[in-house]
C-alpha cells in the first residue's frame, strides 16, 4: 500500500526495494529514514537512507550505528546501521509505516529519529557525496 501522506524528515518507514532494483542495489524490504524536506515531495518522491542489521566491514565515515533504534516488526536484538552510501530517491508507492501484527491485524507505528542521529546521518551523507 502506498504511503498516503507526505512524510517528514527523520521519519522511519519501510521501503519495498523488491521491484526495479538489481544486486548489489537494495533488493528487499528494509527500514529507511526520510532525509529530504517535506516541501520537496510535490511529485510523491522522497529521498531516503536505508538501514541494515549487517555491520559494514569495514565501517566507513558514511555508515552510522543506531544502537538504540528498534524498528517495530523487525529483529529487536539486532543493531541497525544507517547505510548512507545507499541513499535513494523513491516513490511513495514503495513506502509504508512500520507495523506489528496483532490479532486485530496490523498495528502501524510512528518512529522519528532523534536530532543527534539525523545530524550524524547528514554528516555521513556529506562524507559519502564529497560535499
Amino acid at each position: 500500500m502506498a504511503l498516503p501522506y507526505f512524510p517528514r524528515r527523520g521519519e522511519v518507514l519501510v521501503c519495498d526495494f523488491d521491484t526495479g532494483f538489481q544486486p548489489p542495489e537494495m533488493v528487499k524490504k528494509r527500514p529507511v529514514v526520510v532525509v529530504s524536506r517535506r516541501d520537496s515531495h510535490s511529485r510523491r518522491l522522497c529521498t531516503v537512507v536505508p538501514f541494515s542489521t549487517t555491520e559494514p566491514t569495514p565501517a566507513m565515515p558514511w555508515h552510522h550505528p543506531l544502537p538504540h533504534v528498534t524498528v517495530p516488526g523487525l529483529q529487536a536484538a539486532a543493531q541497525m546501521w544507517a547505510k548512507c552510501d545507499m541513499v535513494a530517491t523513491v516513490s511513495f508507492e514503495r513506502l509504508n509505516k512500520p507495523y506489528v501484527k496483532t490479532r486485530q491485524g496490523r498495528s502501524y507505528r510512528e518512529l522519528v529519529l532523534e536530532a543527534a542521529d539525523m545530524a550524524a546521518i547528514e554528516t555521513c551523507l556529506r562524507a559519502y557525496l564529497g560535499l
